[in-house]
Formats: C-alpha cells, structure tokens, sequence
C-alpha cells in the first residue's frame, strides 16, 4: 500500500527526493548548476520540512508531550510553539480556529508602519490606526513608550537580523519585526484587524510570546 502523500512518511519521501535533487544538483565538478532551478529545488525542501516538521509536532502532541517540551526542542517558548502549531478551538462557534494569513503584505505594511513610528512620521503611521489605536496612541504615549525602551537597551540602531514572523492569532494578524538597539535586541510588533487596520503598536522584548 502507498503512502498518502499528506502522511509523515509520504512528505518524508518527498521531502528526501528533494534534497537529493538538490544535493546531486550542486555536486558536479565541471558544470555551474542552473542556479534558478536550485532555487526552485530549495524552496520546496524548505516546503516540505514545514510540513513534516508541523506532523511531527502534532503526533507529539497526540503521544502526550506538552508544548513546553516541544518549545524547549524548538528553542521558543512554549506559547510560541502553540502559536505556530496548534490547533485551537473558537469558543464562540466550538470550531478549529482560521489560522489562515491572508493579508500578503503584511510584513510590508508592518514594517512600513514600525519605521513611521520609529522616525516619528505619527501622520503618516496614523493613517493605518482603527478608532481604537488613532485614540489611545497619542505623541505623549509614543514618547514615554520610546523613552522605557531607550532606559533599557540604549538607542535605536536599526533593524535586526531576520524576516518579520507573521502569523495569525484569534482575529488578527500580527507581525514581529527584529529591531537592533544600542545595548541589546528588541521586537516591533504590529496586529492587523479584519479590516487590516492597525490594531496595536509596541516594542517588545524578543523573548515575549
């Protein structure tokens, strides 16, 4: 009988298929590799370790381990990895939870939104706001919030290593960005609403879930 090629060891296969591909691709003395086609063979290693590696998570799960053991493997916190992997239930309809991004640009818009807030371009990042945010963050909160981040870790220096992590949480969907200080790293993280509204702005420390 065939694996399913949605089961552990069906993408497993096809997982291994790929990374021959791409080794036996790079492996040839003589000629220079056709460098989108490795591109291509790398995007889907990188696809299919996704997948076995979020079976893996959940057959731990299944077999009883805890998302604390399965963060402390994965080196984040244990709701870190519940973000990432887990399957929540809506109290509100008693079904699995929409985990789906949607918004494409979501990093874009975020760190377009973070750098206007940074620079203090507030007209600018204030045209994103729903009702909610355009209240509560005033110049005065902007300014208090950079001054406690400036208390810890010094100046602003620029972005920090990484691509922004977007997922989806209840409602929203939120951005972390990697931002690089004086003394020390930090995180800009900006929630979108349905309405792709921004729907917070804080800087973070990197540990925070």
């Amino acid at each position: 009988m065939t694996d399913s090629p949605t089961s552990l060891a069906g993408l497993t296969a096809r997982l291994s298929e790929r990374a021959s591909a791409l080794a036996e691709s790079l492996s040839s003395p003589v000629a220079q590799p056709a460098y989108l086609d490795l591109v291509r063979l790398a995007q889907d290693v990188d696809g299919f370790a996704d997948q076995v590696l979020k079976l893996c998570v959940q057959q731990s799960r299944d077999a009883g381990h805890t998302w604390q053991e399965i963060g402390e493997l994965l080196g984040v916190t244990r709701q870190a990895a519940f973000q990432r992997f887990g399957k929540p239930i809506d109290p509100r309809t008693g079904e699995p939870m929409d985990k789906t991004v949607r918004m494409a640009d979501a990093a874009a818009r975020a760190t377009e939104i973070a750098t206007a807030v940074l620079d203090g371009r507030m007209d600018e990042a204030r045209q994103s706001f729903n009702a909610e945010v355009l209240a509560a963050f005033t110049d005065e909160v902007r300014l208090n919030g950079l001054a406690t981040v400036t208390g810890l870790v010094g100046a602003f220096e620029g972005f920090g290593e990484g691509e922004p992590f977007v997922r989806r949480i209840g409602d929203h969907t939120v951005v972390d960005i990697p931002l690089r200080y004086e003394a020390g790293e930090m995180k800009a993280r900006v929630a979108f609403d349905t309405e792709e509204k921004v729907a917070g702005v804080v800087i973070l420390a990197p540990e925070t879930p």
